[in-house]
């Protein structure tokens, strides 16, 4: 049987990292068969393209070569790590997908939603999620809430006015695709926590 493919997505700062910690201590205490991965990242190779990425030395890189880059370190992930999981039926959890690039370059770079379907092809044809966990909160609330963006991250370092429009993005992809769930981050990390829980269990993954 094969697995099921979750991913969660939000913005610089909702809790991502956070919420699947706490998911990943609730799926161990009832033994589910899971991996725990992340985007851009995952494998070795995927991991080196990282780097580059968020290196915020990396400043003259262009809008296309970030997609790019985004999308090649994505298929290396695919096949190295999520394919081979889904095909043991383990339930793989990643932070952050393909809907990061649709809101980030698609919407907040301009890049358009056309040309990352199209360099991403693969992911959204072959891989599609069983569910996207969207913590939705404003990037202004979430950068107070982690005290200010982090100046070695280039991508954090973009300014508010390109995080408002990943949001505007993320919200427009909600609109566009039922497999992503908003799930609202107000109260404490462990209020939220339960709420993705019940999300899991209300969609019949756990």
């Amino acid at each position: 049987m094969r697995g099921a493919f979750i991913t969660f997505e939000g913005c610089e700062g909702s809790g991502k990292s956070t919420q699947i910690r706490l998911l990943s201590e609730k799926l161990t205490a009832i033994g589910a068969d899971f991996i725990i991965t992340r985007e851009p990242g995952g494998s070795d190779v995927a991991e080196q393209i990282r780097k580059i990425i968020l290196d915020g030395k990396n400043v003259a890189m262009c809008d296309e070569c970030e997609a790019l880059l985004y999308a090649a370190a994505r298929i290396q992930h695919l096949k190295e790590i999520v394919e081979p999981a889904l095909a043991a039926g383990k339930l793989v959890i990643c932070d952050r997908y393909v809907d990061s690039s649709l809101a980030y370059q698609g919407a907040a770079r301009g890049l358009g939603e056309k040309y990352i379907e199209d360099i991403n092809a693969v992911a959204l044809d072959c891989y599609p999620p069983d569910l996207t966990v969207f913590l939705n909160i404003s990037p202004e609330r979430a950068f107070e809430r982690k005290h200010g963006a982090d100046k070695g991250d280039r991508m954090e370092q973009q300014g508010i006015n390109f995080h408002r429009r990943v949001y505007e993005g993320y919200l427009s992809l909600l609109k566009k695709y039922p497999r992503i769930c908003a799930v609202e981050c107000g109260g404490t990390k462990y209020e939220t926590a339960e709420r993705v829980f019940a999300l899991l269990k209300e969609k019949g993954l756990i």
